[in-house]
């Protein structure tokens, strides 16, 4: 009686554990599938990152409503055509990744948050390293530079690939990028990510007492802040 009672408890056992190893496996292949994707139809916080973007960058002119219809799709296949993607109209790792956006439909609004950040800390590192010292409007219009590269199809589609370009900043050649940012450049790299733009749309500033180069100066002024010359 006792023995065929143990036997019993060890079956029931046995049955738990194979429910439980195959509750995982379910977890694990769900979790492995998930891919940030969005398509027409798709709808929340991930596909009005992608209006927003496409919209300051000039591909989409619709309304920023997190619904993914016909014009975000042509927008999307317009952003890929200029990036050489696949002209599909999915929003999906590849597309997704060279307009700087790392969370998908599943994750949450928290993820967003962080990505938002980041960028905003490396913005406010270039800022510091570039232009510490300078007004305040002359430490955004620095950090609004870095934004209109984004938006400018001549250069990378994400903050940290327009700072990280090659040759683009003296301050990420001598490694001054590295310092702490101070509060100003902390804040300054906040209105500059919100929109603000006292460089009137410029892709490029410098320093004429230090600047060596004569193509630069050829470039078309659009003001002058503190001690940089700003210019399209």
């Amino acid at each position: 009686m006792i023995k065929r009672k143990i036997n019993k408890y060890k079956n029931i056992i046995i049955v738990l554990m194979i429910l439980l190893s195959f509750g995982f496996i379910l977890g694990v292949s769900a979790n492995n599938n998930v891919e940030a994707t969005s398509k027409y139809g798709s709808r929340g916080e991930e596909v009005r990152q992608i209006q927003e973007k496409l919209k300051r960058w000039g591909y989409y002119d619709g309304s920023v409503d997190g619904i993914y219809g016909t014009k975000t799709v042509n927008a999307v296949k317009y952003f890929q055509r200029k990036n050489g993607l696949t002209q599909d109209g999915i929003a999906g790792p590849a597309t997704l990744k060279a307009m700087g956006i790392t969370s998908s439909s599943n994750n949450t609004s928290s993820s967003s948050t962080g990505s938002n950040s980041s960028d905003i800390n490396l913005l406010s590192h270039i800022i510091y390293a570039e232009a510490r010292g300078e007004p305040y409007s002359g430490q955004v219009a620095v950090g609004a530079v870095v934004m209109n590269r984004v938006k400018s199809s001549s250069f990378p589609n994400s903050i940290a690939g327009v700072i990280y370009q090659r040759g683009a900043f003296d301050a990420v050649s001598d490694g001054q990028i590295n310092m702490a940012p101070d509060a100003t450049a902390k804040k300054a790299a906040q209105d500059a990510y919100n929109g603000w733009d006292p460089s009137y749309g410029a892709i490029y500033y410098f320093n004429p007492n230090t600047a060596t180069s004569k193509w630069i100066w050829s470039r078309p002024l659009t003001v002058v802040i503190g001690k940089h010359r700003f210019c399209k």
